[in-house]
């Protein structure tokens, strides 16, 4: 029995593989080890598992998420260990996971584009270059946490045009006080700031909340896909809520950098999931 894991900062997808049986799809919060630890990310998932999960019986856990690198997986095996007692357990990137559900066994170019940012070159198999995006606090370019950022700082700023500021206001109460303590005080903040990505979206139809979403494409660009090497002989692949929800806006911004778009999806899960049906049992260190 397999457990496969794709996620951000803000959702986890997870998908249960039982030889004959129906998949099992659910999900739990976002577990980034940059900003959660062990104990976090067990008692979450303790409480959050359905009961449809006999722990007892998987006897593998693949895990991509978020801030999963070298560095750090050590966080999420921790956690998952001593979840499933009787599981072989695996820790990757989120963006490796993006690219083997955008490109399966093919080469190219893939990014994500959720509460945060990432991207790399992919040559079939593994990430063979990435960009660092350096975090909420100092990159995640075109993200959603990018986006919210854009706003609150125009809206702290008043740059925001009055009826959006009044519009701010009566959709979430919030004062330039109140943000500045989450925003710097939250241990979750790139949560925080990517939630105001939503009301960026459904308002795309202002001049002001078009050009700032704009902007953020573009820097998004400017700061990660220009820098990789022949980038425009490859296609936009992409995944994430951001990248789904904003498809039309970031397809127009790569046809302005030359780069042809192809496969926009929100949830690489089910990619990944068909993969590991297809997969014998795979033994792990």
């Amino acid at each position: 029995m397999k457990l496969i894991a794709d996620g951000g900062s803000t959702k986890v997808s997870w998908c249960l593989i039982c030889p004959g049986e129906e998949l099992l799809y659910f999900s739990t919060e976002g577990y980034n080890p940059y900003y959660v630890d062990s104990q976090y990310i067990h008692q979450s998932l303790h409480k959050a598992l359905p009961a449809k999960v006999p722990r007892e019986a998987v006897t593998e856990v693949h895990f991509y998420g978020a801030g999963c690198e070298p560095s750090t997986e050590a966080v999420v095996i921790a956690a998952l260990r001593a979840l499933f007692e009787n599981a072989a357990v695996s820790v990757g990137s989120d963006l490796l996971a993006a690219a083997k559900a955008l490109l399966g066994n093919e080469p190219g170019f893939a990014a994500i584009l959720g509460t945060g940012t990432n991207t790399c070159l992919y040559d079939g198999k593994q990430v063979i270059q990435s960009i660092d995006p350096l975090g909420y606090m100092l990159g995640d370019e075109g993200s959603g946490s990018y986006i919210g950022k854009k706003l609150l700082i125009a809206y702290c700023r008043e740059y925001l045009p009055l009826p959006l500021r009044q519009e701010f206001l009566s959709v979430y109460g919030l004062t330039k006080e109140q943000i500045m303590e989450r925003v710097y005080k939250d241990p979750l903040a790139n949560r925080f700031c990517a939630g105001f990505a939503k009301f960026v979206h459904q308002r795309l139809d202002d001049e002001f909340v078009y050009r700032l979403a704009t902007d953020a494409f573009h820097d998004f660009f400017r700061s990660l896909v220009c820098h990789y090497p022949g980038y425009a002989g490859y296609t936009l692949n992409c995944a994430g809520s951001i990248a789904f929800h904003f498809e039309d806006l970031l397809k127009k911004t790569a046809a302005h950098y030359g780069m042809a778009t192809g496969k926009i999806i929100q949830d690489p899960i089910q990619g990944l999931a068909d993969y590991y049906r297809q997969q014998g049992a795979v033994k792990i260190e």
